[in-house]
C-alpha cells in the first residue's frame, strides 16, 4: 500500500543517516512489541526525534507505528506531506476528538498507534504528568499498552537550542512488558500503571547509559537528581508556561 511504501522509504533514509552518524543504539525489550495485531505504544518525550527512535525499535518486529503528533508538524512543507502519506495522526490540542477517532480506526485495522502521554517535551528529562489518551485508547479497544523509553536522543536535537552533530552518540531504547487493561480497570488506573512502568524503565535507561558529561557545561542533559543541570520538574513546568506564552504551543 502507498502508506507503507512511503514509510519504508523514510525509514531507509533515517537508517542511512543514523549509520553515517554512527549512532550507537542499545535496544532492549523489543520482543514486547507484538508482531501482529493492534496496540498502543506509549513513549516518553525528551526530543524532536523521539518518534524516529521508537519507530527504530519496532523495525526488528517488522511493525510500523502510526504516531499521534501535533497538527503544526503536518503544516510543515514536505514534512507534512510525508507524515500524512505514512498515515500518522494529526492532533489539534484544543479539540482532540477527531484524532482520537482516527487512532481508534488504526487500532481496528490491527495497527500500532504511537502516543506521547506527556504531550510536550519534558525540560527536566523526567516524566511529566500524563494525559489520559494512551490509556484511554487501550481501555476503549482492550488492546495492550506498551511502555517505551528513549534516552540520549535529546542530546542530538531538543528544545532550547540544544542540538549536536556529534558522531557515535549512544541512544538507549527500552520497551517494557505489555500492560493489558484489566476487566474493570479505569483509564486513570491504567494510566497510573503506565507511568510507574515508564518511570522504572527511564531510571534504568539513565543509570545504565554508557556516557557521562564531558565537563560542567555538558551536564545539561542529565536530570537534576542525577547530578545534572536540568531544571527540576517544578521549575521545568514554569519554563514550559513561559515558552507557551512567548511562542505558543508549537515549541515542542
Amino acid at each position: 500500500m502507498p502508506a507503507d511504501r512511503t514509510y519504508r522509504l523514510v525509514v531507509r533514509i533515517f537508517g542511512i543517516v543514523f549509520r553515517l552518524m554512527g549512532y550507537r543504539f542499545d535496544v532492549r525489550g523489543a520482543e514486547h512489541l507484538p508482531t501482529t495485531g493492534p496496540g498502543v505504544v506509549a513513549g516518553n518525550h525528551i526530543g524532536f526525534l523521539d518518534f524516529t527512535f521508537v519507530g527504530y525499535a519496532a523495525r526488528a518486529r517488522r511493525r510500523r507505528i502510526r504516531f499521534m503528533a501535533k497538527r503544526s508538524v503536518f503544516e510543515i512543507p514536505v514534512v507534512g506531506r510525508l507524515m500524512r502519506a505514512m498515515r500518522h495522526i494529526p492532533v489539534d490540542r484544543r479539540s482532540g476528538a477527531r484524532a482520537y477517532r482516527q487512532a481508534l480506526q488504526r487500532l481496528d485495522a490491527d495497527e500500532l498507534v504511537g502516543v506521547f502521554p506527556e504531550a510536550t517535551i519534558s525540560r527536566s528529562w523526567l516524566l511529566k504528568p500524563f494525559k489520559r489518551g494512551a490509556a484511554g485508547l487501550a481501555v476503549n479497544r482492550r488492546v495492550p499498552l506498551i511502555p517505551t523509553i528513549v534516552w540520549g536522543g535529546h542530546r542530538i536535537y531538543t528544545v532550547d537550542g540544544h542540538r549536536s552533530l556529534r558522531r557515535r552518540m549512544p541512544i538507549t531504547i527500552m520497551v517494557g512488558e505489555q500492560l493489558l487493561p484489566g476487566p474493570d480497570e479505569t483509564v486513570d488506573e491504567l494510566s497510573t500503571r503506565l507511568m510507574v512502568a515508564m518511570d522504572a524503565l527511564l531510571a534504568e535507561a539513565i543509570d545504565t547509559y554508557p556516557a557521562v558529561p564531558r565537563d560542567d557545561t555538558d551536564r545539561w542533559w542529565l536530570p537534576y537528581d542525577r547530578g545534572g543541570s536540568a531544571p527540576d520538574p517544578e521549575t521545568a513546568a514554569v519554563l514550559d508556561r513561559e515558552a507557551v506564552a512567548r511562542i505558543g504551543d508549537s515549541f515542542d
